[in-house]
């Protein structure tokens, strides 16, 4: 009987062992899952954070290239917007591991989209700067060239006043006499005026090879003591609002050689005092004056 006794309690301790150890094992394994579990836990949440670091960082790079004002404004803002829809639904999950698998795959895709993006738009830049580069040379050279039209320009005008100045015709000598005409003709020079029956004028048109040849046409004008003018008295518009008055017109065949040119002024009751001849050109110019005087 004591027999018996005994082999049931060594088999109840053995029994208790038995349950001691599965208990322990059971306690080892629960608590080993749920260091294990606490460890996914602070990784998850290690890695979310990371994640969400990562697409607001990407989010400023996105900020920074639209306000560049590129040609690719509207793909950048586009991109923009879905990594911000990704950053929200992240920020608002729990983060569990197919979740962070799922948002981790999606980041990925639109970096992918994005670095292509930033490459793009890294390219645009450099082909602008080469234009910009390539403008301001052409610009340059534009500048350089209207500032040598202009220099030329000038050259020209300078050149054709020049031109101009130099093929105006001088007149030169002018000269009055007064004369007596007796009647076989022949003219006797006096300084009466109670004589003179007549006024000799002469001038000489000198040689200019410069000058086009053919016909000019000089206006004399001939004003007495008190600012009579003597002849014809026509009067003739000379631009900018301005008349001539003249005492007669002669026209001199022109062929760039001096020219000597002699008219004559009939009158009568010339007056004792000073005379003042002047000659002006077709334009209007006085080319020549002098005066004389008639005791």
């Amino acid at each position: 009987m004591e027999n018996t006794n005994t082999k049931s309690n060594s088999g109840l301790k053995a029994a208790i062992v038995v349950l001691a150890l599965l208990l322990l094992g059971s306690i080892g394994y629960i608590y080993k899952l749920t260091s294990d579990n606490k460890k996914q836990v602070t990784e998850l949440s290690t890695e979310k954070a990371a994640l969400e670091d990562d697409i607001k960082a990407r989010i400023a790079e996105l900020e920074a290239m639209s306000g560049e004002n590129t040609a690719l404004k509207g793909d950048i803002d586009a991109q923009k917007e879905e990594m911000t829809k990704l950053l929200e639904e992240l920020e608002k999950s729990k983060g569990d591991v197919q979740a962070m698998a799922r948002y981790k795959n999606e980041y990925f895709r639109l970096k992918r989209e994005m670095d292509n993006l930033v490459a793009e738009n890294k390219l645009l830049k450099e082909q602008n700067v080469t234009l910009t580069t390539s403008l301001d040379s052409t610009n340059t050279v534009l500048e350089e060239n209207r500032k040598f039209t202009d220099t030329l320009l000038v050259q020209n005008n300078n050149m054709t006043k020049t031109i101009e100045k130099a093929s105006k015709l001088a007149v030169l000598n002018l000269n009055v006499l007064a004369v007596k005409e007796r009647s076989s003709g022949k003219q006797i020079e006096t300084t009466k005026a109670s004589r003179a029956d007549k006024l000799k004028i002469s001038f000489v048109i000198a040689e200019n090879q410069i000058a086009s040849s053919g016909d000019r046409k000089y206006y004399v004008q001939v004003m007495d003591t008190k600012g009579n003018i003597l002849g014809e008295k026509k009067t003739i518009p000379m631009g900018d609002d301005q008349t001539l008055t003249y005492s007669f017109i002669t026209t001199v065949k022109y062929e760039n050689k001096s020219v000597q040119v002699t008219e004559e002024l009939a009158g009568d009751n010339f007056e004792a005092g000073t005379y003042f001849v002047n000659v002006f050109s077709e334009k209007g110019e006085n080319v020549s004056k002098t005066s004389f005087v008639l005791k």
